[in-house]
């Protein structure tokens, strides 16, 4: 099993549009990060993707994706769910629809937005097409198969809404938290791999945990490695690379991690 990170930047990117600073300007590619999403493939090649932001099409050229079985979306949110209808391509190309699996209110978000996609009176004018998505729900931490996967969605606080990271195997991932409410805490136990969202140094965000709480956050949890993603463009790669303590390290667009067999 590997996961693939293919954004790992917030709502803005990198670099934000119209900015200057010295992140926005690295030469180093570890600074471009564009906005959340990652791949978890098993050793068969079946593909769950997680998230669908604005610039799904070019994460998914860069790492070469063929294949993807199902999505998680974490939460409703612009930046994560806005690329939507890149997956077009792919009901397209296997003949049949794809299965997406979220929480039950960011289901009702996703079929307001998208109506196109969700409205089942609506036939696209000849010619054209849309994605063909089934929507499937789960609700947390009752244990759901995805793709192959057997997932626990884990929810957190994320501000007026609950987003959903999970835990297959030895691995958690998490972003878009505050905080890591008990249940989920719990539910961590024992991972060798964690993902963890972070910002930014310095001051509380009121809905994303900073790299001092990611790390803290990391350290109870324990995971033999945890990687940081949903950064901002207050932070480079390399300088947060050598801040962190051991076992802690920010991940990047591009980041292949070997996850062992899936169990």
């Amino acid at each position: 099993m590997k996961l693939t990170f293919l954004g790992t930047g917030t709502s803005f990117g990198i670099p934000v549009i119209g900015c200057g600073c010295a992140v926005c300007g690295s030469a180093d590619p570890r600074d471009r990060r564009s906005r959340h999403a990652a791949l978890l493939q098993g050793d068969a090649g079946d593909a769950l993707l997680i998230d669908t932001p604005p610039e799904l099409r070019i994460q998914l050229l860069a790492a070469q994706v063929v294949r993807i079985d199902a999505v998680w979306f974490t939460h409703a949110h612009a930046d994560h769910t806005h690329g939507i209808d890149d997956l077009r391509v792919f009901s397209a190309r296997q003949r049949r629809p794809l299965a997406a699996w979220t929480d039950s209110a960011t289901a009702g978000a996703l079929r307001h937005k998208f109506g196109y996609i969700f409205d089942e009176e609506y036939t696209p004018p000849d010619g054209t097409t849309r994605p063909e998505i089934t929507l499937h729900t789960f609700r947390a931490n009752e244990r759901v198969t995805i793709a192959g996967f057997e997932l626990t969605p884990l929810e957190v606080p994320h501000g007026d809404m609950a987003a959903f990271g999970f835990r297959t195997g030895e691995l958690g991932y998490i972003t878009d938290a505050k905080s890591i409410p008990p249940a989920a805490r719990a539910a961590l136990d024992g991972v060798r791999f964690l993902v963890l969202n972070a910002l930014w140094h310095g001051h509380p965000h009121p809905t994303h945990l900073n790299i001092e709480e990611a790390v803290e956050t990391a350290r109870s949890i324990g995971a033999e490695r945890t990687y940081l993603t949903h950064l901002t463009h207050r932070v480079r790669h390399g300088a947060l690379l050598e801040s962190l303590p051991p076992g802690i390290e920010p991940a990047y667009d591009g980041l292949v991690l070997d996850l062992g067999t899936r169990s």
